[in-house]
């Protein structure tokens, strides 16, 4: 319970849909823990013309509930007494077949008739429950979002792993300045592929909730960065180089790209920020390295230990990230509207 409380005002204009969209948000984040604030507002969206028609969803919702749990009552009871009586009983009935006496509905009394004899099998499948929208593994699950379940965490994984191989395996002996190239922009397609219509199909479910917004986006991105930076430099601490960086050397220029995405999606979209601040990457440093005279890759060496490698390098990927996580925390708001269409 808090100090503040809605006003009538505030309530009926939630309830006729014509609150501005973060005034909304910020009464149903104080609707979570203020029980008086949300009856009122449950009692004023019954009176309007929606009213009626809510109530009649969760009739029908009601309805389906209360004859699906009278089925798995029903089933449940003739499991029971099917399993409790001994296979060579006298008067049992055969092993294939429910019990003699037919099972009755604890709920009308009515008497439930009798199945083939796999019911004691779809009884248990019927027992299984998913999680409640509001456990732990739910939750993490919407978190990480369809950037780490889908296609892109077996690309992450077929870049490490594919490296390792073609370098050991094939004979390379200079093999990290690729990676280390693309490895930057690997958290930044995740963070692409984390938010938005065009990603997620749950969007427009997710989207409206009051966790929506950054805090989702940085979740998502969270999710995207645990699993991609120990990854990706296990993958280059394994690959045999000569002249380019280490390989944590990627790490600050990574994350300063993928904070640069975020901020830059405040302005112009997820998608298209991505892009800017991938393509950009990439432009910049592969580039140069094919149009080179030489071997491409003892260039790209030269090119990465310059952007990098040493102490001026980080530092400037340093100043970067933090200039990028202020812009971010600036153009918060911003988020509450991010890929609504």
């Amino acid at each position: 319970m808090t100090g503040w409380h809605a006003s009538d005002h505030l309530v009926t204009r939630y309830a006729d849909g014509c609150l501005p969209e973060s005034d909304a948000w910020s009464l149903e984040r104080h609707l979570e823990c203020c029980g008086d604030c949300a009856l009122r507002v449950s009692r004023t969206v019954r009176a309007t013309a929606a009213g009626a028609v809510l109530a009649g969803i969760r009739e029908a919702v009601l309805a389906d509930v209360h004859e699906a749990a009278r089925a798995d009552i029903g089933m449940t009871a003739r499991t029971d007494a099917y399993r409790a009586t001994p296979a060579g009983a006298p008067g049992a009935a055969p092993r294939t077949v429910p019990a003699a006496s037919p099972a009755h509905d604890p709920v009308s009394g009515a008497p439930v008739p009798a199945r083939p004899a796999e019911f004691p099998a779809r009884a248990r499948l019927s027992a299984r429950r998913w999680p409640s929208a509001g456990s732990g593994a739910v939750r993490v699950l919407w978190a990480l979002g369809p950037a780490v379940r889908g296609a892109w965490l077996p690309a992450v994984l077929l870049v490490a792993v594919g490296a390792v191989v073609l370098a050991h395996g094939g004979g390379i002996t200079n093999a990290r300045p690729w990676l280390l190239a693309l490895a930057p922009v690997v958290p930044v397609a995740g963070v692409a592929l984390s938010y938005g219509p065009h990603a997620d199909p749950m969007h427009e479910i997710t989207a409206a909730t009051p966790s929506a917004g950054l805090r989702l986006v940085l979740m998502r991105t969270a999710a995207v960065l645990a699993v991609s930076l120990p990854l990706l430099t296990l993958a280059g601490a394994l690959l045999p180089s000569t002249d380019a960086p280490s390989a944590a050397a990627w790490l600050l220029p990574g994350l300063a790209l993928t904070l640069a995405s975020l901020a830059l999606a405040g302005y112009v979209g997820l998608r298209a920020a991505t892009t800017v601040t991938g393509g950009g990457w990439l432009c910049a440093v592969l580039g140069p390295v094919l149009a080179a005279p030489g071997g491409p890759t003892d260039e790209l060496g030269l090119r990465l230990s310059s952007y990098l490698g040493g102490a001026p390098a980080q530092g400037g990927w340093a100043v970067a990230a933090l200039l990028s996580a202020a812009l971010l925390a600036a153009r918060r708001p911003a988020f509450h509207f991010l890929e609504k269409s």
